[in-house]
This record gives structure tokens, sequence and C-alpha cells, in this order.
């Protein structure tokens, strides 16, 4: 019997993945949580985080996610999220002035800051900045 499962991630703008896989590890707003092919089904809230998938064969690979929902039954997930990239198509310097530019609206929260957006915007920069840092750590 085979052990692994169709993931489907689905963004406004492409369907940004379609493949059997054998594992997947999200970032629910409760927790990390780890798939495998027989899971009980779930419907989830995800929390801006990364995406590690085990394709077949063995390999990992990460993308970075920012949020979304995950559907799972026994053998398919369907993951729908605003945004989805894979490290490499990361550019780092546009996350980092992301990162920069929410900082200061944080640090000057005056009454026309939108805190909880600067918040979300910091946290997507950085998810996107720490999975392109754990590529080049893996790589090495």
């Amino acid at each position: 019997m085979a052990s692994t499962f169709n993931l489907n991630i689905v963004t406004p703008d492409k369907d940004f993945f379609s493949g059997d896989v054998d594992m997947i590890i999200v970032r629910t707003v409760e927790g990390d949580m780890g798939i495998l092919r027989n899971h009980e089904p779930v419907v989830a809230p995800l929390a801006i985080g990364s995406l590690k998938i085990k394709k077949t064969g063995g390999s990992f690979e990460e993308a970075a996610c920012s949020g979304g929902f995950i559907n799972i039954t026994e053998d398919e997930v369907t993951i729908i999220t605003d945004a989805a990239e894979w490290a490499q198509e990361i550019d780092v310097d546009r996350a980092k002035t992301s990162a920069e530019r929410a900082k200061k609206h944080l640090e000057s929260a005056g009454e026309h800051v939108d805190i909880l957006r600067a918040k979300a915007s910091m946290a997507r920069a950085m998810n996107r900045i720490n999975i392109v840092e754990n590529k080049y750590h893996h790589e090495r």
C-alpha cells in the first residue's frame, strides 16, 4: 500500500503545488502539525509559517506560507493560502525592506497606524527571511 497522498496548495494567483508527497509539516494557529497518509480528517486555520513538504523519494522542500486553511482527508490535503513561495523564489532584500518598514510603523504607532496590520506584515517578512536562512544553513 502506498504511503503517499495528494497535496494541493492553492493561492489566488495560481495552483502553487499539486502532487503526491510522503509528508507535510504545517504551522496551524495551534502549533506545528505533521501529516501523513490516513491522517484523521481535519480542517484548521494556518498561521504565518513554513510548509515543509517531504516529496516522494525523501527530500524535503520548504515554502513560506502567509496563513490560510488546511483541509485534510484520508488521502488528500488541500491548503488554501493568500501567498506561498519556495525558498529559492524569495527576494530577501525585499523581505528585509518590508520588515524594516513594519518595524518603523510599530515604533511610531500613533492613531493612524494599524498595529495588527503592521505586526502581520512583520511576521510575513520575518517568515520569508527565516525560510531562506534555513535553506542556506541546511545546504552548508
